[in-house]
């Protein structure tokens, strides 16, 4: 299975690889796609990793259905699967 992370259209680079950069254009363009995320994502430290990876791939792809905008997307990289 692939890993999915939740990027913007406008955003050039990917999450996956260029983390920094990534989120230095979110912050800067006044996203804050990560503490969205992290809202969205109702997860707990009771929760075992396996659980709290499914609860936020859950709200990636609830955010991205619930996407009016069309401001969000999903990208997925194969190398970095589980």
């Amino acid at each position: 299975m692939a890993q999915r992370m939740l990027t913007t259209v406008d955003n050039p680079f990917s999450p996956f690889t260029q983390f920094d950069e990534w989120l230095q254009y979110d912050m800067a363009a006044g996203y804050d796609t990560s503490g969205m995320l992290a809202r969205v994502a109702m997860v707990s430290d009771d929760m075992s990793e396996k659980d709290q990876d499914l609860v936020i791939d859950d709200a990636i792809q609830e955010i991205v259905d619930e996407n009016i905008t069309g401001l969000y997307r999903i990208v997925e990289n194969s190398e970095n699967s589980v």
